[in-house]
């Protein structure tokens, strides 16, 4: 309990120093562009304790969850001091103030980009197109269970063949008998016909080597059969002791356009998990009644909770992926156009310059600023719904969380 609980802070700590950096995009992407920033707090409420360093103030506020960064003049509306008013920030070009809104949505994304690839020169990405990599070398069982199909614990004689040749965890299996193998499920096929002394090449290091394995034959399910079948029949078949690795090892370079593709494989998933958002709210009521899907929306409460189940069983690479998966999340909703959204505010910006541009082409002068006081009625509409969402997802969270599976 007490290395459960100590996950849980250690994950909040995390989601605490993203927003901290996510409001630090905004404020030195503004300093950089001269424009004026007020204040940089992290956490709402009774400050704690402030410094001022130049123009700034720095401080803590009493509830660590969130914070925010106060630029002078966001809007050509907000009220500025005439001091303030040559670096409020509506006087600046159209490109800077879209940097500067998507500062802490970029800051984001280069946290889950570093956050994957430390995970990927580390502990290995995921391992998703199934290459036959070794996980672990074990006992090739004799024989498998007629109801589960799942392999007994190995005997003190039970042979291991892949160790005894020589392979090792993290051995990428590349051509069995002379024959080029891919994947995972292709590699067992072949294995599955075969028996005695047969060549396996494998990648190590970057280094391929030749190793004999002598093929154990074993009884196994037929293959299509399921699972929990008393009448499963069993024949004989060719077993190395072998199981796939979960994750993927790289090096230092090749790490880098690992971690690229991932990463975009992350945002595709991103996207798809913001786009079936509406369609899952209902699994998310359910769950408060008592009905677990894992497939459900989670709030940072849920996060936080798996990665406590994560750090408990050492099972880190999912403690780091769901800190990466949190921010590419973030990252992408707060992109969105709606307001108060820093999307929002970047569309808004994005609209008036489009506008003046036409009104350019037609012989006329640049209209004046968006009132934002006119779109304060969308504004309250999207900050009730998900201010909604948000407290029936931490709810769920509360009362019924998505836990890993035993």
């Amino acid at each position: 309990m007490v290395v459960w609980l100590l996950g849980l802070v250690l994950f909040a700590l995390c989601i605490g120093l993203s927003v901290a950096l996510h409001e630090a995009g905004h404020m030195f992407t503004a300093k950089w562009f001269g424009m004026k920033v007020r204040r940089y707090f992290i956490g709402f409420g009774p400050t704690l304790f402030s410094f001022r360093r130049g123009e700034t103030e720095y401080g803590f506020k009493a509830i660590p969850g969130g914070g925010f960064c106060d630029i002078a003049g966001m809007t050509a509306l907000d009220p500025v001091t005439p001091e303030e008013s040559p670096k409020a920030m509506w006087r600046f070009a159209t490109w800077k103030r879209v940097v500067v809104m998507s500062a802490g949505s970029i800051t984001h994304f280069i946290l889950g980009f570093v956050i994957l690839y430390l995970m990927a020169v580390t502990m290995g990405l995921p391992n998703e197109n199934l290459r036959p990599i070794v996980g672990e070398t074990s006992c090739a069982a004799p024989t498998q269970d007629r109801v589960t199909l799942k392999l007994p614990e190995c005997g003190p004689g039970d042979p291991s063949p892949a160790a005894a040749a020589g392979i090792e965890e993290g051995d990428e299996i590349v051509a069995v008998a002379g024959q080029p193998v891919t994947e995972w499920r292709q590699m067992v096929a072949k294995v599955r016909d075969l028996s005695g002394p047969t060549q396996f090449e494998v990648l190590r290091d970057g280094e391929r080597r030749t190793v004999t394995v002598d093929v154990a034959t074993v009884q196994r399910a037929l293959v299509g059969s399921e699972p929990n079948n008393e009448g499963n029949k069993l024949e004989s078949a060719g077993a190395v002791g072998i199981s796939l690795s979960d994750s993927v090892p790289h090096g230092a370079l090749s790490a880098v356009g690992a971690t690229f593709s991932f990463t975009g494989t992350m945002f595709a998933k991103t996207w798809e998990g913001l786009m079936n958002f509406p369609q899952k709210i209902p699994a998310v009521v359910r769950a408060i009644g008592g009905e677990d899907d894992p497939e459900r929306p989670v709030s940072v409460v849920g996060a936080s909770v798996i990665g406590a189940d994560a750090a408990e069983r050492g099972i880190w690479s999912i403690f780091v992926l769901m800190l990466a998966a949190l921010n590419f999340f973030v990252g992408v909703f707060n992109l969105l156009p709606l307001l108060p959204l820093d999307g929002g505010h970047i569309a808004v910006v994005l609209y008036e310059r489009v506008r003046d541009f036409i009104r350019k082409m037609r012989g006329k002068a640049p209209a004046g600023p968006v009132d934002y006081n006119r779109l304060a009625g969308v504004t309250m509409v999207f900050v009730v719904l998900g201010g909604a969402i948000v407290l029936l997802t931490v709810t769920a969270d509360v009362i019924n969380p998505i836990r890993l599976p035993q």
